[in-house]
């Protein structure tokens, strides 16, 4: 089964209001759109959960760009950064979403195993604190789309496989954009997922982050338009098939037009 929805909660006047705008454009997913701030308080979320359950709508909970762990001090930005990655998963309690998806960080100056260490380390220590609350719930962790920076396949593979509560958010934007465009076939897809399976809990679906995108010197510029660029869902739904496991997919295209060309590909219907 493949459940496919926005990036952003396509309305902030109510959750009434989002969740009739879902289902009128047949999504069955969607993901809580706090990349840039937090705008959606406790009851609004309980209240879009209860909707989104009962229309049967897959929820994450993309947390703030700021919400990374892995730094070098446990200064300001870390407390800062753990406090956003807290408050998301609050929220994610609150509305029944299936994950935090966040981003796994950066270099900043240090080897790669040095980095991923940190970052390691800091989850575990966030872990302790979510636990404390009971908002133990499930994180994903982005793959990147900057060559030179943390956050390749490998990278959110190893925190994944490390840490069994940490899921792998396969951004396949991203990674057309490191490989210099090398998501053309079906193969270069099923590769990358299987990959993610052998690390995924019994059960727990594929989370799939997808759009057209911009790159220059393989490193990722902007989202697409689908149709402007050179990757196709096509490709996707033809990996997907191949193995026993849900997946949540989720467009990060800029506009309706685009979720809509992209789900026909995916499930075969389109609003």
């Amino acid at each position: 089964m493949i459940r496919i929805g926005p990036a952003r909660v396509p309305s902030r006047e109510s959750p009434e209001a989002a969740v009739e705008l879902l289902l009128e454009r047949g999504y069955t997913a969607c993901e809580v759109d706090f990349e840039g701030k937090f705008w959606m308080d406790y009851p609004w979320a309980e209240r879009f959960g209860e909707l989104a359950r009962e229309a049967e709508i897959a929820l994450s909970v993309h947390a703030p760009i700021a919400g990374f762990m892995g730094h070098l001090e446990r200064d300001k930005k870390y407390r800062m950064a753990t406090g956003m990655l807290d408050h998301s998963a609050g929220v994610a309690v609150a509305c029944g979403a299936e994950l935090v998806v966040f981003h796994p960080g950066f270099l900043l100056g240090r080897e790669r195993e040095a980095a991923l260490e940190a970052v390691a380390e800091q989850l575990g220590e966030l872990r302790e604190r979510l636990e404390g609350k009971g908002r133990a719930v499930p994180f994903g962790i982005e793959v990147m789309g900057r060559v030179h920076e943390l956050g390749s396949l490998d990278d959110v593979l190893w925190l994944s496989e490390r840490l069994d509560w940490v899921r792998p958010v396969i951004d396949f934007a991203h990674l057309h954009a490191v490989t210099d465009g090398g998501f053309v076939e079906a193969d270069a897809f099923g590769e990358v997922l299987a990959r993610a399976d052998a690390v995924l809990e019994s059960g727990a679906p594929f989370h799939v982050h997808f759009s057209d995108i911009a790159y220059a010197n393989r490193n990722e510029t902007k989202h697409l338009p689908y149709g402007e660029g050179t990757l196709r869902a096509e490709p996707l739904r033809d990996a997907l098939a191949r193995f026993d496991r849900p997946a949540t997919v989720i467009s990060e295209s800029p506009d309706e037009e685009s979720h809509q060309a992209i789900k026909a590909v995916l499930v075969g219907s389109r609003v």
